[in-house]
């Protein structure tokens, strides 16, 4: 036996234990997250507001905050990201405008999401003087947007130029060529960022604490503080009380198993497209 063919097994080797590695911790969260769980999960976790201290109550309130701050996140992160996207997929790589958009960006990714809950903190939650639920659902779209952006660049730019060509051959304006032909063919791709994007924001903690904060009332006034699973989530499982560390259990269960339904969703839209393609 040769000593590449010893190093071929080696490596197969070492990448199959880290894999293993890697599934077993994965199961052990998973396992302990539903053992812990399940036991939490009840009618009246979605029917009842969080309860007072050693008391019985549900997660109806944090789980509609988390709801409005995220749908309003996503609603304002998609447009934008999709149009900032399309023109940078439209400039060339030597612009020095654009390489700037595009280096902010690539830092934008990499940020600590509690950097972003102090930047908006310091722009918005001072200058209202209260927490509110509009402050945190911008936060939540500015951590969606690098996403939606760079997904949004990468996928127009692997549109065929003859496609393009094709429609302006045609006499069809810039704008109609990207609405109706490329939109059209990258839309799984961009549909798919916008899920992962989605599943990113929902589990987001640290931004919510400097700018929703958290609420034990049941509101939808998004000038006041908001509830919200991820620091109802936190701030119950740091207490001493067991029924607060149940609901802490459940709703993390909760939200796990929308990341993983977000998640799914996205491979399935991305197996169909190829499958389409093919």
């Amino acid at each position: 036996m040769n000593f590449r063919r010893v190093k071929e097994y080696l490596f197969k080797g070492a990448c199959t234990a880290a894999t293993g590695f890697g599934l077993v911790v994965l199961i052990s969260i998973l396992y302990t997250l539903i053992s812990n769980g399940i036991s939490g999960i009840s009618l009246a976790v979605f029917t009842e507001i969080t309860p007072g201290p050693g008391s019985e109550g549900g997660l109806k309130n944090a789980i509609v905050g988390s709801l409005i701050m995220t749908s309003i996140g996503i609603a304002i992160a998609a447009p934008v990201g999709v149009l900032a996207g399309t023109w940078l997929s439209q400039t060339s790589k030597g612009d020095k405008f654009a390489d700037v958009i595009r280096f902010m960006n690539l830092l934008l990714v990499s940020t600590p999401s509690i950097l972003v809950g102090l930047f908006i903190y310091g722009a918005m939650v001072v200058t209202m003087g209260t927490y509110s639920g509009i402050a945190g659902a911008i936060a939540l779209a500015v951590l969606a947007l690098p996403v939606i952006i760079s997904s949004t660049e990468e996928m127009l730019r692997l549109v065929p130029t003859t496609l393009k060509e094709a429609g302006a051959g045609l006499g069809a304006p810039q704008w109609i060529v990207l609405t109706k032909l490329c939109y059209r063919a990258v839309a799984p791709g961009i549909i798919t960022a916008i899920l992962l994007s989605i599943a990113r924001m929902s589990g987001e903690t640290a931004p919510l604490l400097f700018t929703a904060l958290n609420s034990n009332y049941m509101t939808v006034d998004l000038s006041q503080p908001m509830a919200n699973l991820p620091v109802t989530i936190y701030q119950f499982a740091m207490s001493p009380y067991e029924s607060w560390i149940d609901l802490a259990w459940a709703g993390a269960l909760l939200i796990t198993t929308f990341i993983l339904i977000l998640n799914v969703l996205a491979t399935l839209v991305s197996k169909f497209t190829q499958a389409t393609k093919a």
